[in-house]
């Protein structure tokens, strides 16, 4: 038997509430309302068809890949390897051996920074970054630049992140920059960023392209061919799959220049007493035992989200943010941050209401089944830029509706009496 035809089948409806039978947390009640989840840039809910694939690893095909010429190591070896293949078409990669398996997004920076930029970069070399970027792409920099003497420096922001186009980038980049680290979606405001645009100037000036596509690669069609990219980061847990396990894109010139993130097995070719060689891309970067569930319940949530079409996908979030905006627009006293326009936005919503500490909103929303983010988001800088110490966040995804978005209404509406009476 075929090992895809033990999961789930998986639908082929469109975005919205028709979804969300195929989520098991979604049928929850919460504090004895309906759960309304609105947490989805921290991390999504999974299908029935994503837990089943992990579910059926576990039970009929567990055990080590790429070492074992038995039945079962060759199974979950196809799988492991078949999830790659999935990936890299789903981001337009040019081969399968230029996904690297990570712990997810941070790891996959951190890879970037130590295996390329300790070793390429030098002291009064630029780093250049935005005031946009989540803690991920910030720190990962500030340890790079201080280990090496590079520069750190970031682009500021126009209107308060409402845009940062090619053109700042020109401003700011100088014949040392060496890298140029930005993210393609705000994790706060929702700025999208014309990456490909930006990774010209890039390299029309030598620098080497990252993005952060975290909030990106779930929720819009991403191609790293047509970016022009050189490496994209993302997390599975943000696109439907299991937490602790992410990817690094990196093409192929580049990533043959580089050395080992960490050793052990698996990562090696040749192994002696005095000195080693390394193994082919990818597996120079995953040494030791992988997390195997992990790209097999990613490949699963890649089937869901083709199933459902990214293109589908976008469109239905920009209706969704669209209305959330006009809606929560209409509340008294309420502060909404990032772009009017929802096409120029991710389904993030950042919000505070007066002087009510968003802590205190997060915790009334949740009292009414609402599920959302209050704090900075891990993006400190970008808080200071707005003029705030945090937010509340919520952010929509593939199987929300206006149902929830008029639930969000209408327990920030009753926060607000709440906290005016």
């Amino acid at each position: 038997m075929a090992l895809a035809d033990k999961t789930t089948p998986i639908p082929s409806r469109a975005p919205g509430s028709g979804l969300q039978p195929d989520f098991p947390i979604l049928q929850r009640q919460v504090n004895d309302h309906p759960l309304v989840y609105l947490d989805n840039a921290a991390s999504s809910q999974k299908p029935e068809s994503v837990i089943d694939a992990l579910d059926d690893y576990y039970r009929n095909h567990n055990a080590n890949v790429h070492r074992g010429i038995h039945t079962l190591s060759q199974e979950a070896t196809n799988l492991y390897e078949g999830a790659r293949a999935k990936v890299a078409r789903f981001i337009g990669a040019a081969h399968s051996h230029e996904i690297i398996w990570t712990r997810g997004t941070t790891e996959s920076i951190n890879l970037v920074a130590h295996s390329w930029g300790r070793k390429f970069l030098r002291p009064g070399d630029q780093i250049l970054t935005t005031e946009l970027e989540h803690h991920s792409n910030i720190v990962p920099w500030q340890l790079l630049a201080q280990a090496t003497g590079a520069e750190f420096k970031y682009i500021p922001l126009q209107n308060d992140g409402d845009r940062l186009g090619p053109e700042d980038f020109e401003r700011m980049i100088t014949p040392r920059t060496r890298l140029i680290a930005l993210t393609q979606m705000s994790n706060v405001v929702g700025t999208i960023l014309p990456v490909k645009e930006i990774a010209e100037v890039g390299h029309r000036h030598g620098a080497v392209v990252l993005v952060d596509g975290a909030q990106s690669v779930p929720h819009m069609p991403v191609d790293v061919t047509d970016l022009g990219v050189d490496f994209m980061a993302f997390s599975a847990h943000k696109m439907l799959g299991p937490t602790g396990i992410g990817v690094l894109y990196g093409r192929t010139e580049i990533l043959e220049t580089m050395d080992p993130y960490q050793a052990g097995g698996d990562m090696i070719s040749t192994v002696s007493m005095e000195k080693s060689t390394w193994n082919s891309l990818p597996y120079r970067f995953e040494a030791g035992t992988p997390h195997i569930s992990g790209p097999i319940g990613l490949g699963a949530a890649v089937d869901y989200l083709s199933a459902v079409g990214m293109d589908a996908i976008n469109q239905h979030e920009q209706k969704l943010t669209r209305y959330a905006l006009e809606k929560l627009g209409h509340i008294s006293g309420i502060s909404l941050y990032g772009p009017e326009d929802p096409t120029t936005r991710g389904a993030v919503v950042a919000f505070n209401v007066g002087d009510v500490h968003p802590h205190d909103i997060g915790q009334v929303l949740d009292s009414y089944g609402v599920a959302t983010r209050a704090g900075h988001h891990c993006a400190q800088p970008l808080m200071r830029v707005l003029g705030v110490g945090s937010t509340v966040r919520a952010s929509f995804y593939l199987y929300n509706s206006e149902d929830d978005v008029d639930a969000l209404v209408d327990a920030v509406t009753r926060a607000v009496s709440y906290f005016s009476s």
